[in-house]
């Protein structure tokens, strides 16, 4: 028997260390060639590390949350014959996982063409797993509230997700196999003393990085304009009658990214990004309009590339697209970088205002609220309108104030007389 030590591989990049996001062993386990070992996060993708080897894990080189030095030992596996306990014959191979960085630190990203490495499906070896009582299982706020409606007591169920996660169809999975839950008048009422420590690490660890240096580099400064969407949402409902069958349905988001694609026309230095380091602000000619879009392992970004070119349903299926691409994790690196100016939106549940951060570099963040129905004064008459909010957030070292407010005045415009959108 020998020793295979796999090291902290090479990513590229210019990369000197990478975080450790995630074992997907632990000391003990049986792995086998092309087995996903760890996840690790750079500044701009998730990376899986696979072995190149069958063995034994015996010794695991971090924690999770830990930045590791590329050459570093990551694992060391017992395997037959002598091993090779210097270096790992294949320490590079990875497979790179696209996940975005919420506001990237240049618009430019270097491809990498990794060898892919499948993962194993996780195995549910029975219906229930011995924890003890006091033991907090790895599980999302979501999942959480579905064990306490259907009355289940989380501890006793397997997660079959990384790290041992319980994911929504292990409790499924735990109905299915005759396990019978709680009340769920009795589990709502029951008195909990319980508490969770969640360490920031991985993705979350990136976003809250990037979150706090838009914050800190970046002049925020904030506008809020309310518009009348009741004439958009009319031309809306009748084109998805007459088109929605062979065309697909509109949403409010293609109308939006006409809009801003127009107003920009007017307001360039809005269209932009500022290199505050080299203090040079690059305005565009093409309109890339990041989409925010929320998947489990966090806010993910999008780009609706060349929206200038593109027709409503043009850019309402490559809005789903790229949607769908982020929430599966198969975006691409490219499609999700490169934006000029970021459209964020909470859908019904967008409240009146908000104060969305900027995507640096980029200098503007469009902010969608919910649509209320409200009484206005029209003509001296009052009616009901569908009302919305925008509530978009500026680089004030780059935007002036009356800039951003004529800016998102055009937008609303553009809006309350939809017709606008489409005359050149």
């Amino acid at each position: 028997m020998g020793t295979h030590v796999i090291k902290m591989p090479d990513i590229g990049e210019g990369i000197a260390e990478v975080e450790l996001s995630v074992w997907h062993v632990k000391v003990g386990d049986m792995v086998v060639e092309d087995q996903v070992l760890a996840d690790v996060m750079t500044d701009k993708a998730m990376v899986d590390i696979p072995s190149p080897v069958h063995g034994k894990v015996i010794a695991l080189g971090g924690q999770p949350g830990e930045v590791m030095a590329v050459g570093s030992i990551l694992i060391s596996i017992e395997v037959e014959g002598a091993g090779n306990v210097k270096e790992s014959a294949q320490p590079a191979v990875a497979a790179v996982k696209e996940v975005p960085v919420v506001a990237p630190k240049t618009a430019a990203v270097t491809e990498s063409k990794p060898v892919a490495a499948a993962r194993p499906a996780a195995v549910c070896q029975g219906p229930m797993v011995a924890r003890e009582a006091n033991e907090r299982p790895l599980a999302s706020p979501a999942v959480r509230k579905h064990a306490l409606d259907l009355g289940i007591e989380l501890r006793l169920v397997r997660g079959t997700g990384p790290a041992g996660r319980v994911l929504h169809e292990d409790l499924e999975t735990y109905l299915a196999q005759g396990q019978q839950p709680q009340s769920s008048v009795a589990a709502a009422y029951a008195q909990r003393n319980d508490e969770e420590q969640i360490p920031v690490i991985g993705m979350r660890r990136k976003i809250a990085q990037r979150m706090q240096d838009a914050t800190q580099r970046a002049a925020h400064f904030s506008y809020v304009e309310e518009i009348d969407v009741t004439a958009v949402e009319e031309l809306r409902a009748h084109l998805n009658e007459k088109h929605g069958a062979t065309r697909g349905k509109l949403t409010l988001l293609p109308f939006l990214v006409r809009a801003l694609v127009v107003a920009l026309r007017d307001f360039p230095q809005i269209n932009a990004r500022y290199d505050d380091e080299a203090q040079v602000i690059t305005r565009l000619g093409a309109v890339h309009v990041g989409i925010a879009t929320q998947a489990d392992i966090g806010l993910m970004v999008p780009v609706v590339r060349h929206a200038e070119a593109r027709s409503l349903w043009d850019s309402a299926t490559e809005i789903s697209r790229l949607a769908t691409a982020a929430r599966t994790g198969k975006a691409s690196r490219d499609e999700l970088s490169g934006s000029s100016i970021t459209l964020t939106s909470l859908g019904a549940l967008g409240g009146i205002v908000s104060t969305p951060v900027l995507n640096l570099p980029e200098v503007a963040i469009v902010g969608v609220n919910k649509i209320v129905e409200r009484p206005m004064v029209v003509k001296g008459q009052i009616v009901i309108r569908k009302m919305m909010n925008l509530s978009s957030s500026f680089d004030h070292r780059v935007v002036d104030g009356m800039d951003a407010a004529q800016f998102i005045q055009a937008v609303r415009g553009l809006l309350e007389q939809p017709a606008t959108l489409f005359v050149e």
